[in-house]
């Protein structure tokens, strides 16, 4: 089903008094608007805030972000989660000093081709920043329009998603384009929600919208099921040692790549497999607590871990972990947030 071009301007009049004060709003640089787009994928605005405050202090421009040292982006990063978001950054920051000078392309294909740049967020920065007329299909988006005209098609596949650019691309206000873009993101996450009742009455879509006139609300969108996620188990080890707390850095490759983490071992330990395990590691003497219990879910994984702070009278014997203090814990090396409920219990 096609849309109407008269429905636009009732949209952006609901968007003009309605739109929330966000803080890549009010400056809408290409760069800004990057950095946003990018943190606000797979996570909630309210979440973001703060990283994107702080992310900015410290590298506020393109050339500072292209250079910034692995360990810190990732301690900026850190909490975020998707942590391959933020190594995308850096990579394409350096495509930009390297190609375009410096300065982020004001072009829909030009933005394609940086690291990590998608359809949607080259339509977003490209129409937000730039003022292009190009459409920027979300989750959010794809909601609300499938609500609207009552489709059924599966939104996670690439037809309907090509099929629904199309017809914004029809009714795509030209000297509004990123405010139109905005308007329909702003819709799907405050009022058409993807999660609970969506709030119809608020609508300025409630007369067109057919989900809402059918009652089709609880059927629409159609997504196709996710498969169910794999669960690991997993003991973690908080050990001390001499005020210092061992932390190892992760395979380069894989989960979590190249992030730092407490010690762990795959399975749920008994006592006597800690002790055999400090038996190995050549400590004698320790002090051990069992910690609390916590779940991480990723993707397609989930970890459900168990744990034990011990402290070490002797230096366990083992290459590869890297003894530092709770300072610089906090200040200096990304715990991933799978860990979370463990660095707290230090």
């Amino acid at each position: 089903m096609s849309l109407n071009p008269e429905i636009t301007k009732a949209l952006l009049q609901w968007y003009d008094y309605n739109a929330r004060i966000l803080p890549w709003r009010g400056n809408p640089t290409p760069y800004r608007v990057w950095i946003s787009e990018i943190m606000l994928q797979q996570t909630r605005v309210e979440a973001v805030k703060p990283y994107y405050d702080r992310f900015m202090k410290v590298l506020p421009d393109i050339k500072s972000l292209a250079f910034v040292e692995d360990d810190l982006l990732m301690k900026l990063w850190e909490g975020l989660g998707y942590y391959n978001r933020a190594r995308n950054l850096k990579i394409a920051a350096n495509q930009i000093m390297d190609e375009f000078g410096g300065q982020m392309p004001a072009d829909y294909q030009a933005l394609l081709s940086l690291k990590g740049i998608g359809e949607y967020t080259a339509g977003a920065i490209g129409s937000i920043a730039f003022g292009l007329p190009v459409a920027a299909v979300d989750g959010n988006v794809l909601r609300v329009i499938t609500r609207i005209t009552g489709d059924e098609s599966d939104i996670l596949k690439q037809a309907t998603k090509r099929a629904i650019t199309k017809d914004i691309l029809e009714i795509l206000p030209k000297e509004r384009s990123g405010d139109f873009n905005q308007a329909l993101m702003e819709l799907g996450a405050t009022v058409c929600i993807p999660n609970g009742q969506p709030k119809c009455e608020q609508c300025p879509w409630d007369t067109i919208c057919r989900a809402y006139k059918e009652n089709l609300i609880d059927k629409i969108p159609v997504k196709t099921p996710k498969k169910k996620r794999k669960i690991e188990h997993k003991t973690v080890f908080l050990l001390e040692y001499q005020d210092k707390i061992a932390v190892r850095k992760r395979a380069a490759k894989g989960l979590l790549a190249g992030l730092w983490e407490f010690p762990n071992k795959e399975g749920i330990f008994s006592i006597e497999d800690m002790e055999a395990l400090m038996d190995k590691w050549q400590v004698e003497t320790y002090r051990p607590q069992t910690t609390k219990k916590a779940k991480h879910i990723f993707s397609h994984i989930e970890w459900h871990m168990t744990g034990f702070y011990i402290e070490c009278q002797q230096k366990p014997n083992v290459e590869d972990f890297v003894w530092i203090s709770r300072e610089e814990l906090e200040q200096s090396y990304a715990i991933p947030s799978a860990f979370e409920a463990f660095k707290a219990a230090l």
